[in-house]
This record gives C-alpha cells, structure tokens and sequence, in this order.
C-alpha cells in the first residue's frame, strides 16, 4: 500500500470520528467531543439552487430547494430519474458547487468550512466503483489514511465484521458478489465515522436475501446514531424502513415531511365486503357509501376515512342483513401519493 504523508491526505487536518453516537454531543475534529450540542437538523438545505449551462441554453437541475433532515432519522429522498436527487447528494458532499442558496452538513455549512462539512458525511454511489487492486481491508485502509484517521484509531476489521465481509478481508473485489461490493461500499464510506451517511440506490440490482441483509446492517446503523439518507426507486421499501421522506421532481421539492403525515395526504380507502350470498343489487343502508358491486358476493366501497367512520360502514353493513365471509381493506401507499405529486406539479407546469 502506498502510504501518502499527511500533506497528501485530503483532509489536512484530522475531522474524523464525528460519529453521532453519543446523541448529546458535538464532535470536534480530532474525534473529541467538544461542549457544543449536536445539531437538530444532520441536513439543512435552504432555496439550493442548481443550473448547468450547455449548448441548448442554461438546464436548472435544482430550484430553490428547501430541505431538513433531523439528527438522527431514517430519510428516504425519492423522485423520478432526473429529479435532480444525485445533483443534491453532490452538492452535499462537496463533488457539485451549488449555484445558490445555502446548505449544512452537522451544522457546518458547505461553503465556510467545505473540509469538515465533507467529513461529515459518507456517500455510497449507486455505482459498483471498487479498485480491483485492493482487498478490502486495504482499501478500507488506504480511505481512513485519505480522511486523516491515525493507524492506532482505524477501525477496519470491526467495520468489515459489522458488514459481514470480515471473512472476506483479504479476497479481492472481482471474486466477491455483487451484493458483497454494494457492502463494501458502505463500509468504505464508515471510515471515517460520520454522522451522516447518504445510500444512492443501494439495493439496486441486490437480490431479496443481500437486500434485507443490507437494510438490517442499515437500521444498525441508524440505531447506533447515524443519520441515513437514501435515495431509492423502490417505493415500498422508503415505506417501510424511512421515517421521514421527501418527494423531489424536476429540481423542485413538493414535499418533505414525517411518513405518517405524508401519507394522510390522500384520505381514501378502499373496504371489500365477501359475501356468503349472491347479491343482485347494493343494499340501500349502503348506497350512501357509493358502495358497488364488482360480482354477484363481493361489495366493494371507497369511502374518505374523515367523513365516513368505518364503524358507521360496518354497522351498515350489518344493518343490511347480508352475510359477511370476509373483510379486506386498502389503504393509499406511498406510490399513490408520489403519483399523485408529481403528476400534479407537472399538469401545473404544463397548464403555466
């Protein structure tokens, strides 16, 4: 391994060990915790603003984006290819200058101290880009020597063993799988201890078992203290892990709020009724409902859980004397709301 001085590093000064861990307290360079808290806000981003110029004329990739992530949360960032999801996570970790606004990392602001704004931060790209010249523990290495972490204070078996690569240690990259490198990846960017860490994709092209492998390795994670964004194109999986979610298209951020409060947005439901009788028609204690037949034993009603009580749709039920073999019930998800987002900010685009 070629050793670089410190010189060579690219921090020029130790910002290690700024692990959220101790969820009372700041971390100063060095790795000491100073009498400073820890910030509320793991990300802040205020009116960030993102224009490339080309050829064809000047191409906004964000506008005036407003963002929070607090200290400490599971946070999915998600939208369509092209939303401009990559261009932030850039901005934040220092590899896109912004055009305007302003944006923190742990407090610090990208622009007055960029170094330790950067080693505040772990970014795992969505691509597999893994030296094939390096085991992973020389890779591990060689990146907390970049960030300045002391030999005697580098934790790489223990990363490698929380990952579940101890045993691969010494195995280059091309004989391990690819749900293995997606690992490795993560581990890479732990090096340094940050207390944020930002997941492009990471379950992209994993299969079932390596993915819920990778989200447990990830709720550990966030369990310990450190701050997850990630973006995904897996819906159903921002659903279920992330507590807080933000919706991005076209530059602009439509929506960033708690899971719950988001998905109260839309105030529908669906409740199927099976019969254990044909029915020829919808019982009027129903009609009300705009209940409806879909065959001769099943009712179907969508009703908005604000203005019909499903007590008071179950007690109509009763009321109609038909017998009931079974209940199911739908409720909007998180692919319905971005939908419903999206293809609202786009019709209002199309319409200005």
């Amino acid at each position: 391994m070629i050793r670089m001085a410190p010189s060579q590093s690219i921090l020029t000064r130790p910002v290690y060990g700024m692990s959220a861990k101790l969820a009372d307290d700041q971390f100063s360079p060095g790795g000491t915790p100073s009498a400073t808290p820890a910030p509320a806000l793991a990300v802040e981003v205020k009116g960030l603003t993102k224009v490339y110029a080309g050829k064809g004329g000047e191409r906004t990739a964000l506008d005036k984006g407003d963002l929070e992530i607090p200290r400490g949360s599971l946070f999915a960032l998600l939208g369509p290819n092209g939303a401009g999801k990559s261009t932030l996570i850039n901005i934040l970790a220092g590899l896109v200058l912004k055009t305007a606004g302003t944006a923190k990392v742990w407090g610090i602001d990208i622009d007055r101290d960029p170094r330790s704004a950067k080693a505040a931060i772990g970014v795992v790209p969505q691509e597999l880009n893994i030296d094939p010249f390096f085991t992973p523990r020389a890779l591990l290495e060689l990146q907390a020597g970049m960030y300045g972490v002391p030999a005697a204070e580098r934790r790489t078996m223990e990363i490698l063993g929380a990952l579940g690569l101890a045993d691969m240690a010494e195995v280059y990259p091309r004989r391990l799988s690819g749900g293995m490198r997606r690992r490795l990846l993560v581990a890479k960017a732990m090096v340094h201890d940050p207390p944020v860490l930002v997941l492009d994709e990471p379950t992209a092209g994993v299969d079932i078992e390596l993915r819920q492998q990778l989200w447990a390795h990830v709720r550990e994670l966030n369990r310990r203290g450190t701050t997850v964004l990630l973006t995904t194109h897996y819906l159903e999986e921002a659903e279920q892990i992330c507590d807080r979610i933000a919706i991005i298209d076209r530059g602009r951020v439509l929506a960033c709020e708690d899971k719950a409060s988001l998905l109260a947005r839309i105030d529908a439901k669906e409740l199927t009724v099976h019969l254990g009788v044909d029915a020829t028609a919808v019982p009027g204690a129903l009609m009300q409902f705009g209940a409806t037949l879909s065959g001769p034993r099943r009712l179907v009603i969508r009703y908005k859980p604000s203005a019909a009580p499903v007590a008071a749709i179950l007690a109509a039920i009763q009321t109609s004397g038909l017998p009931v073999v079974d209940v199911t019930t739908t409720e909007s998800d998180l692919e319905d709301i971005f939908l419903q987002l999206t293809r609202a900010a786009r019709a209002e685009d199309w319409s200005s």
